[in-house]
């Protein structure tokens, strides 16, 4: 977890910003990172920094396997997931010490030229550029942990459905679909085939719901839900995230019917 004076980083943007600063700020990733990647329920930050940095990207199932094998192929230098898990290819796996001594490095780098008494560059500081510059990917994870399995199973069985039938153009309150899946990843190294890992819609303005089951918990089913909303607009990045995101966590509620299905109104 990186934290400034009074500021949270959510993972997403953690792996983002240290994508686009690892070239100038460690030295290891003096000849630029070879490629990047996230999980799929994390936010598509990272895409914006790929995009602009011209680098080979990658959405893969969550699990770290699925970069190690990029890794293995030298095809990946940086990846992470929603859940806290960042991590380079000097190791196959993980690695919140190197992450924090990513953030480090930046904070060193952007601040090697402060005179003894100037003020320094925050890791605010860092975060609020970095949204001026991509924009602000709002993300937020509500989990239901525990919920009855067969009615989980239930509704991601009723979503499997409604997304079978989504056609991009489809009004979802303000929202406009640009496309809905089951997720299903291609192992671009060794070919391999993952379905089901997570019912997508995704909306012409960035925006995106994501629903999983997951197989973490100790018992009964995890309901796992992702709402994810792109601001370009950087007068409205300092607002609260849950305040951002509220017109898509009730259009995650209601098309979803999780209620119904699972009986929780709130998450754990």
């Amino acid at each position: 977890m990186v934290l400034g004076r009074g500021f949270f980083v959510t993972p997403s943007d953690s792996v983002a910003i240290i994508a686009a600063n690892a070239q100038e700020a460690i030295p290891y990733f003096t000849n630029g990172p070879k490629g990047l990647a996230r999980s799929m329920p994390t936010s598509g930050a990272l895409d914006r920094v790929a995009e602009k940095l011209n680098l080979p990207f990658f959405e893969v199932p969550t699990g770290w396997k699925f970069f190690g094998n990029l890794m293995d192929a030298e095809k990946l230098s940086i990846c992470g997931e929603e859940s806290f898990g960042t991590g380079s290819d000097h190791i196959r796996e993980k690695d919140g010490i190197w992450a924090v001594l990513a953030w480090l490095s930046i904070i060193a780098y952007r601040n090697k030229d402060k005179k003894p008494g100037e003020k320094l560059v925050s890791v605010a500081d860092v975060v609020q550029e970095h949204w001026a510059t991509y924009g602000r990917n709002f993300f937020s994870r509500y989990d239901y942990e525990e919920c009855d399995s067969e009615g989980a199973n239930k509704m991601i069985q009723f979503l499997r459905d409604l997304v079978s039938k989504g056609i991009p153009g489809d009004k979802y309150g303000n929202y406009t679909l640009q496309f809905a899946d089951d997720f299903t990843y291609t192992d671009p190294v060794d070919g391999s085939v993952v379905t089901k890992q997570g019912v997508r819609f995704v909306f012409t303005d960035g925006s995106r719901i994501i629903f999983r089951l997951s197989g973490t918990g100790s018992a009964g089913a995890t309901v796992r839900i992702y709402i994810e909303q792109f601001e370009p607009d950087a007068s409205k990045h300092e607002m609260d995230a849950q305040i951002a995101l509220k017109p898509l966590i009730d259009l995650a509620l209601s098309v979803s019917k999780l209620k119904d299905f699972t009986g929780r109104d709130k998450p754990t």
